[in-house]
C-alpha cells in the first residue's frame, strides 16, 4: 500500500486536503521506489510540477510505463482538464513520438477551450459510429500533439465510456500514438470515470487543495479499485485554476 493512500486513510473524515498535508515532510515514492520527502521550497507558479509529474509517470526507464492514462477528479472545479491538457503538452515536448489527448467529458466538455479549437465532431460520434476514430483527430500547433474533442452531447452518454466501442477506440489510438491521455468527467457526476479508467492502463486522481475532502478522496480511490481501474497516483492542485501547483504521489 502506498504512502499516499496510507495518509488518506489516517486523516479525519471532515478535514480538507491542503498543501501542508502533501508537502510537510510526508513521503512520496519515486519511480525507483525510494522514499523521498516532498520539498519545502516554494515552487514557482506554472509548469514546473507538471514537468516533474510527467517525468515520474511517463518517462521512467524500465518497468511498465502506462501508455493510456485517464485523468479524473472527485468533483468539478479541481482543474482536471487543465492538468490533462498541460500534461499532454509537456509530454509531447519531451518525446519524439506522438501524444493524443481525448475529451471524455461528454456532458460538460472543456478540453477544446484549452487548445482554442471548436468542439465539433469528436468522441461522442466515435462511440456511435463505426468509422475509424483517426478521422476525428485534430492537430494542434505542437507538431506531435493531437486532440479529440468531446463532440456533441447525447442523452444516452452515460455508459458509453465503459462500452466495448470505447475499448476499441482506445485500442485504435494506442496503435497510432505513443501516449493517449483521457480527460474524464468528475466522479461525483456518475460512474463514467470508473468505466473508462478500467479500460486504460491507469488513472491519475486530481484533487484540489483546501476543497477536496479526504474522505471523498479515499472513497474515490476505493471506487476506482473496485471498478478494476488501476490508480497510478494523485495530483494535488494547490492553486486557483487555471495555474495549479501540483504535487504528484504514486499509489
Amino acid at each position: 500500500m502506498s504512502k499516499n493512500f496510507e495518509l488518506l486513510q489516517k486523516l479525519g473524515k471532515e478535514d480538507l486536503l491542503d498543501s501542508a498535508t502533501a508537502g510537510n515532510g510526508h513521503a512520496a515514492l519515486n519511480p525507483a521506489g525510494v522514499a523521498a520527502a516532498a520539498s519545502s521550497q516554494p515552487v514557482k507558479p506554472g509548469l514546473e510540477e507538471i514537468h516533474s509529474f510527467v517525468q515520474q509517470v511517463f518517462l521512467v526507464s524500465g518497468g511498465n510505463v502506462p501508455r493510456s492514462v485517464v485523468f479524473a477528479s472527485t468533483e468539478p472545479g479541481t482543474g482536471c482538464t487543465w492538468v490533462s491538457a498541460h500534461t499532454a503538452e509537456v509530454l509531447a515536448g519531451r518525446i519524439a513520438g506522438a501524444v493524443c489527448v481525448v475529451d471524455a467529458n461528454l456532458r460538460d466538455p472543456g478540453l477544446h477551450e484549452q487548445f482554442g479549437i471548436e468542439n465539433n465532431l469528436g468522441l461522442a460520434e466515435a462511440l456511435q459510429a463505426p468509422d475509424p476514430i483517426r478521422g476525428l483527430v485534430r492537430a494542434t500547433s505542437q507538431p506531435n500533439l493531437f486532440v479529440i474533442t468531446a463532440g456533441k452531447a447525447v442523452d444516452a452518454s452515460q455508459g458509453l465510456l465503459a462500452s466495448d466501442r470505447m475499448r476499441m477506440r482506445i485500442h485504435e489510438l494506442r496503435a497510432e500514438f505513443d501516449f493517449v491521455l483521457i480527460d474524464a468527467p468528475a466522479m461525483s457526476q456518475g460512474s463514467d470515470a470508473i468505466g473508462v479508467g478500467s479500460l486504460a492502463d491507469g488513472v491519475v486522481l486530481v484533487l484540489k487543495a483546501n476543497a477536496s475532502r479526504k474522505q471523498t478522496a479515499r472513497q474515490a480511490v476505493q471506487s476506482l479499485q473496485e471498478g478494476n481501474a488501476k490508480v497510478l497516483g494523485a495530483v494535488l492542485n494547490q492553486r486557483q485554476f487555471p495555474i495549479p501547483q501540483s504535487i504528484y504521489k504514486r499509489l
